[in-house]
């Protein structure tokens, strides 16, 4: 039968390795968070940016069927006097 490779444990022998140990640790989950974080302030702004273009055309839109009606209004009106 082949041996078995078995790992060795690594022992912490102070407190303070420990909390090396743990600090490194947090930092670690704290950059994954951040980096996701980053991320989805990305997608927002690409939404807010692409939200905006459909309110400046909307309010162009509106603006044209306005100004056609006003346009179409004045007409009718001269020619119903």
């Amino acid at each position: 039968m082949p041996k078995s490779k078995r790992k060795k444990k690594t022992t912490i022998s102070s407190k303070g390795e420990m909390n090396e140990l743990r600090i490194s640790y947090h930092e670690k989950i704290c950059a994954e968070r951040q980096k996701a974080i980053f991320k989805i302030l990305d997608d927002v702004r690409k939404d807010i940016k692409s939200l905006k273009d459909d309110m400046s055309r909307g309010k162009g839109a509106a603006t044209i069927i306005v100004l056609l009606g006003g346009i179409l209004g004045s007409i009718f009106y001269y020619f119903t006097k």
